[in-house]
């Protein structure tokens, strides 16, 4: 009988000790070391992908000038968000693990997103649901596949003698953290059976160039559940995020080797499934018929597209002796900063004020161009006068008040014509950016903040 043997595992990044130790010496974690159960199998055994392989790979250095490079042909699905948030669709032989909270919509977005998929053999591996569960919520969402496969299936020696078989084009694992391999003694979830099947699955990708999708869960202070090692084994990272309380639900990327990682994917949660949203600026801007003070709009860039979004601010006069600052979806330091250069280049008393400040549609922002709404916004309020109600922002506001420069001004431009707005205020300093063609907006350029406001109230 073999000795049974353990190591001790760190829960935040994976460093692997013979001994207990207090603090992680990979992260500085504090008491994050657990004990868990390791059996190396022996060599007769087989064991993961590796051994479902009919040839064996001989590795051998070549020089990379003898690497003939090819375009890799991306496959395209029916949902143009995901297409854009990975780079231009899904490319052959990636690993994407995507990321998010329970009930937010994970495993609805990707069963969806399989079930489009008419031309391509997809297996769904569901370790969570059951196949009726699976099959009530196609039902729902009214969506039929004869290509589209299921396994409900959580040991990882079972699933590959099921793919060597089906031989899918594309895999989806719901969730990596259900997943376990024999030869390994911890429970599914733990460090080492994530490590050991993440790996597994990255094996079987590159080898046989099918796309894999793995869904993985959080922890509750937001960072992805497992090992740190896993988002380093992974192609592309994907948050998907939002509020429950909205029915919007964003899709960012964290880590794209195909693709530029500031993208971002908006979604409307649905009787029907997951809908994707084409002009996010409509839903992000609320539509009132009265003028009300402290709002105002500012022209956004997430990832190549531009945004329209609403920012609501409350100045009020402070009860208590320490005035209150809260912010919602935006930084609470550029807050303080933006108060600050108010008090001292225009001489506006929110020293003695409680300011909140609300970025409307539950979305974080993070882009400095916000500034001159959010400064325009604070002023609204504290005059109590409504702004013109067809006029937007883009600007960053510097510390000496200046209105600082912000690029691609001309999408910017572009998105508030389109959505109907009659006047964009700009810095001054933009006007090499700006291209020669007319607009049919009103832009006016402004070099500081106390020509705003001499220009607005």
């Amino acid at each position: 009988m073999s000795k049974v043997k353990t190591a001790f595992f760190c829960q935040n990044c994976g460093y692997e000790s013979v001994k207990w130790l207090g603090q992680c010496p990979s992260c500085n974690q504090w008491n994050t070391l657990v004990e868990e159960l390791v059996q190396k199998d022996n060599p007769k055994n087989s064991n993961s992908w590796k051994d479902y392989t009919e040839e064996k790979r001989n590795s051998k250095t070549v020089s990379l000038s003898d690497v003939k490079s090819s375009e890799e042909k991306r496959l395209l699905t029916a949902d143009v968000e995901l297409n854009r948030v990975l780079g231009g669709g899904i490319v052959p032989g990636s690993l994407v693990l995507v990321a998010g909270e329970p009930g937010i919509g994970k495993s609805t977005l990707f069963l969806q997103n399989g079930l489009w998929l008419k031309d391509v053999s997809v297996l769904y591996v569901s370790g969570e649901e059951s196949e009726q569960q699976i099959k009530m919520r196609a039902d729902r969402m009214g969506l039929k596949n004869d290509n589209f496969y299921l396994l409900t299936e959580t040991s990882i020696q079972v699933i590959f003698q099921e793919i060597k078989k089906l031989k899918p084009q594309l895999v989806i694992v719901d969730s990596i953290q259900t997943l376990q391999t024999q030869f390994i003694d911890s429970s599914p979830g733990s460090v080492s059976q994530i490590r050991e099947c993440a790996a597994d699955f990255q094996r079987f990708a590159k080898e046989t160039n099918t796309p894999v999708f793995l869904i993985g869960h959080i922890t509750k202070d937001g960072s992805i559940a497992g090992p740190k090692i896993l988002e380093h084994m992974v192609d592309t990272v994907l948050q998907f995020e939002g509020d429950r309380h909205y029915a919007y639900r964003i899709l960012r990327t964290l880590k794209n080797r195909f693709g530029s990682t500031a993208e971002l994917g908006i979604y409307e949660m649905t009787d029907e499934g997951m809908r994707g949203v084409v002009n996010p600026s409509e839903i992000l801007i609320t539509q009132k018929e009265d003028q009300l003070s402290g709002i105002a709009i500012a022209a956004t860039i997430e990832g190549i597209r531009p945004l329209l979004i609403e920012v609501q601010a409350l100045v009020t006069q402070s009860v208590y002796g320490t005035p209150q600052r809260t912010v919602s979806g935006f930084d609470l330091r550029r807050l303080q900063l933006l108060l600050a250069v108010l008090e001292k280049r225009g001489g506006f008393h929110f020293g003695v004020k409680d300011v909140f400040l609300n970025i409307a549609g539950g979305i974080k922002v993070e882009d400095p161009s916000i500034d001159l709404a959010v400064l325009c916004a604070l002023l609204s309020s504290y005059e109590d006068v409504p702004l013109p109600q067809h006029i937007c922002f883009a600007g960053e506001v510097g510390l000496s008040g200046e209105i600082r420069a912000v690029n691609r001004i001309d999408q910017r431009i572009a998105e508030a014509e389109k959505l109907g707005f009659e006047k964009i205020i700009v810095s001054r300093y933009n006007q090499k950016g700006l291209s020669k063609q007319k607009h049919n907006i009103e832009v006016v350029m402004m070099g500081r903040v106390e020509e705003v406001y001499k220009y607005l109230f």
